[in-house]
């Protein structure tokens, strides 16, 4: 009796994960059927499968608004999210470095007061950090949101590295040292190519975060044609008009693919990346 009753325990665990696996992913789902259908049938009809098929909303949805292109947008994103992720990973491993290897004063409060800079809310540091700006003149532009990354202000990354670091044994210093290296080359030399798993964490989060990022973008920028994905999709919609809900959810699953198919193929130094990198220390 034991027995049989264990055979379906594996068919009931596949059960609930396909029940859960559809109940997570049906958003996603009926947002790709809606930008299939006609306006008319968007909230109208409830059901996975349209019953008209149409490429109006991604047509007329890639045309813009304000006149520019949609492609304009994701030529924005795409110029700020690789910015980012440059500045992130010079900045961040240079910095992580420093933390796991050389030794100056103040080193561990200033490592407590980076560690201390990740519990807080970005809400707290948003309003000094807007007059900071503003003072320098750097509103609706990209410098406020590329700027910190070249100067090694996410904490996150910083720590992610200095954890990988001190899992790398110092006999590799040593060896550097011996051959003439100062701490310059036996960082470009030794310890950063080996910071290859960290730094694909870093794109990776850095992409994704930046990409998805819509608080930030809509603070400091307000020139349509400075507009990233994020914001463009806010376009659509009109509070004091007719919404374009069609267009919205047609652009919304173009704006999904790039983080979509660059974590498919990243996956793996993804996974990689984290086990290397957190459970060291």
């Amino acid at each position: 009796m034991h027995s049989r009753k264990g055979r379906w325990i594996p068919y009931a665990k596949l059960a609930v994960a396909v029940i859960g696996s559809y109940v997570m992913l049906y958003p996603l789902l009926w947002m790709l059927s809606a930008s299939f259908k006609p306006k008319s049938e968007i909230f109208k009809d409830a059901s996975l499968l349209p019953k008209t098929v149409t490429l109006e909303n991604y047509i007329n949805g890639w045309q813009g608004v304000n006149g520019i292109s949609f492609g304009q947008f994701f030529s924005n994103s795409f110029v700020l999210v690789i910015l980012a992720i440059i500045g992130n990973i010079l900045t961040c491993s240079m910095a992580a470095y420093a933390f796991a290897r050389l030794d100056f004063s103040m080193k561990k409060v200033l490592f407590a007061v980076m560690l201390a800079s990740l519990m807080l809310p970005h809400h707290v540091t948003l309003i000094p950090q807007y007059i900071f700006f503003y003072q320098l003149h750097w509103i609706d532009t990209y410098l406020p949101l590329l700027v910190p990354k070249f100067l090694a202000a996410e904490s996150f990354f910083i720590f992610l590295m200095v954890q990988f670091i001190r899992g790398l044994p110092h006999e590799l210093d040593q060896a550097a040292t011996v051959d003439g290296c100062g701490p310059i080359q036996t960082f470009t030399r030794i310890i950063f190519p080996l910071l290859l798993p960290a730094l694909v964490t870093t794109a990776i989060f850095t992409f994704i975060w930046t990409w998805n990022d819509f608080f930030s973008q809509l603070i400091y920028i307000s020139d349509p044609q400075k507009f990233t994905v994020t914001l463009a999709l806010r376009s659509f919609l009109d509070s004091m008009g007719e919404s374009s809900w069609g267009y919205l959810f047609a652009m919304s699953v173009l704006s999904l693919l790039p983080i979509f198919l660059f974590f498919v193929f990243s996956q793996r130094l993804l996974i990689e990346g984290i086990s290397t990198t957190g459970l060291k220390g």
